[in-house]
């Protein structure tokens, strides 16, 4: 009852005008740049985020807005998997094995509206959780003391590096790069200046709007304009509809899909391709003979597609309730909501009940706002696709460097937003995995100060890291995930939330 009525409240936050209206800008927003080949939702969150700087939004509007778009992103990335076969993000790489030869079948209206009620049910189903899962996990972590966040940190990095691509060591250098990054300033506790190079900007540490957009949207212009994608055909698209039949046929898919989809979002690093990839083969497996994934079956557009929304719910569980980022999504939205002034963990729920269930009561609108969008309008954002490069990259580019420049109003980010956009590209073609940095990044503040903390109270003693059996189931899943990642990085497909 008591979540209910707090559900409640939430709703009276979530319908506002304002937030009503951001909830739909949200969805409408990520949904174009999901369209975008290459574009994934780290980089729409990233490019709209001066945008709640600049408008000076509350934080529960501001949150509103960035979810709107996560999720949003999420789908817009199965019309040009089904359209194209061209994977808008990477978690919609599994979409395009039988959307595309549905497509070519002429069932690309179909498969279109089995991915967009798949999507509203897997984040309905997926809000429900987390409204659930939510308030639990922040009792328990109301326990946590600083041994027990750093053993965490660790786990969440060490999880996020073993997922982060085909080689482990790739992986882990990425991580100690934003490790690194998270150092450049000022020392918290002592304000010694550390690694700025003398540079006055530096002073107050590496902005994470600069980097964001850097890696990912500049470095993604950058790579195209190497070697310019050839634009595939169209496939025909007919009208957006699922029978009653085809419905009920791809229930169960949408149903597991959700599930396997929800349970990975909570673990930290592993993201939504991780998700939708492990929800395709347990649909194989679970279907066995009387399946024809691989050959342009609904049900293999349904179970990833629900995977994907899924984790993108079930990774806001950790970034709520333990103030860590599953994915580089959340590494973002985290990195907002800490330049409002609200830092999440244990106590969010009791400090700022008005963020947490005005965000949870948007889901449920934003979920109903996409379902309306993506079935009538998906010819409109199809046009999207037909845009020549050279207006569309420009455009890109024009907001990256106008939304940078917002932030701070100070040239020197964009020096430093081009400087890694073509560290971005460079680290693109070595083929090393890009959200790492951005976790580690977020994390290293956290990791640092609770290292420092933990090693005063047990006055200087390393054993005081290990001292609790939270902490040692910490400890011991991080060395677990990284044995088990030596083995299955080897001959996997990538990973992560996309590069």
């Amino acid at each position: 009852m008591d979540a209910l009525g707090l559900l409640l409240q939430g709703f009276a936050v979530a319908l506002q005008p304002l937030n009503l209206a951001l909830v739909f800008l949200g969805c409408l927003v990520g949904t174009l740049i999901g369209v975008l080949p290459g574009l994934g939702p780290i980089s729409a969150v990233a490019l709209l985020l001066p945008m709640v700087f600049a408008l000076k939004l509350p934080p529960e509007s501001a949150l509103i807005l960035l979810a709107g778009i996560y999720y949003g992103a999420m789908y817009g990335g199965s019309t040009t998997s089904i359209l194209l076969n061209v994977p808008g993000e990477a978690a919609s790489v599994v979409t395009a094995l039988d959307g595309y030869k549905l497509a070519q079948r002429g069932q690309a209206g179909p498969a279109l509206a089995v991915a967009a009620w798949g999507s509203f049910i897997a984040g309905t189903l997926a809000v429900l959780a987390l409204m659930v899962l939510g308030p639990l996990v922040a009792k328990a972590a109301l326990r946590f003391g600083p041994a027990e966040y750093f053993a965490l940190t660790v786990f969440a990095l060490s999880s996020l590096s073993a997922l982060g691509g085909r080689n482990l060591a790739k992986a882990l250098l990425a991580t100690a790069l934003g490790l690194l990054l998270a150092t450049v300033g000022q020392d918290p506790q002592a304000g010694i200046s550390r690694f700025t190079l003398g540079l006055m900007p530096l002073e107050d540490g590496v902005d994470f709007v600069v980097v964001a957009i850097g890696l990912f949207a500049v470095s993604e212009v950058l790579l195209f304009l190497e070697a310019p994608q050839a634009r595939s055909t169209l496939a025909p698209l007919g009208r957006v509809y699922l029978s009653l039949r085809d419905f009920l046929f791809s229930l169960g898919s949408i149903l597991r899909g959700t599930g396997v989809g929800f349970f990975v979002g909570l673990l930290p690093g592993a993201g939504a391709s991780v998700a939708s990839f492990l929800a395709y083969m347990v649909e194989k497996r679970w279907l066995g003979p009387r399946g024809r994934l691989g050959e342009g079956d609904l049900r293999g557009v349904a179970s990833p597609e629900s995977a994907n929304n899924a984790a993108a719910g079930g990774a806001l569980v950790p970034l709520l309730t333990l103030g860590l980022p599953g994915s580089g999504t959340t590494a973002v939205m985290l990195a907002a909501l800490m330049s409002l002034g609200v830092t999440p963990g244990p106590q969010m729920f009791e400090k700022h009940p008005q963020v947490v269930w005005g965000l949870i009561a948007s889901m449920y609108v934003g979920n109903l706002i996409l379902l309306v969008l993506n079935l009538p309008l998906v010819v409109l954002f199809v046009q999207v696709l037909r845009v020549p490069a050279y207006y569309l990259l420009p455009s890109i580019l024009a907001i990256s460097f106008v939304g940078v420049y917002a932030v701070n109003h100070n040239p020197f980010d964009l020096l430093l937003m081009t400087a890694f956009g073509f560290l971005g590209y460079l680290l693109r073609k070595l083929e090393v995995p890009l959200p790492p940095i951005l976790l580690g990044l977020v994390l290293g503040y956290l990791m640092e100060i609770n290292l420092r903390r933990a090693l005063i109270l047990g006055a200087g003693d390393p054993g005081y890291l290990f001292g609790s059996p939270t902490a040692l189931a910490f400890w011991g899943l991080s060395a677990l995930v990284l044995l088990l990642s030596l083995v299955w990085a080897k001959g996997r497909p990538g990973g992560g939330e996309g590069q």
